[in-house]
């Protein structure tokens, strides 16, 4: 499995700061693991997580991610996803 690029690696590192997930390493986030949900793979994050990305990625990168934008689900998936959703706004 690949590992994290830099932005991923940065992206991780706030999802861990932002959500206060002290037990978790942030590069030991797999980029294409499900950041929600009771995967084994994953984080296991809710809806409340959810809220908390949110507002640090408007405060950190100045996008506001919707609720009811289709792509921002989509971008909830995985780290991978996430940081790509977030980089490809920011220089939209």
């Amino acid at each position: 499995m690949p590992g994290q690029t830099a932005d991923e690696s940065l992206m991780a590192q706030r999802l861990v700061e932002a959500l206060g997930l002290d037990h978790i390493e942030p590069e030991a986030i797999a980029p294409d693991a499900p950041l929600f949900g009771s995967s084994d793979e994953g984080i296991g994050l809710d809806s409340i997580d959810a809220l908390e990305i949110a507002l640090m990625i408007q405060q950190r990168y100045g996008i506001e991610l919707r609720s009811d934008d289709a792509a921002t689900k989509s971008a909830f998936a995985s780290l991978r996803s996430l940081t790509g959703h977030v980089l490809q706004r920011r220089t939209t």
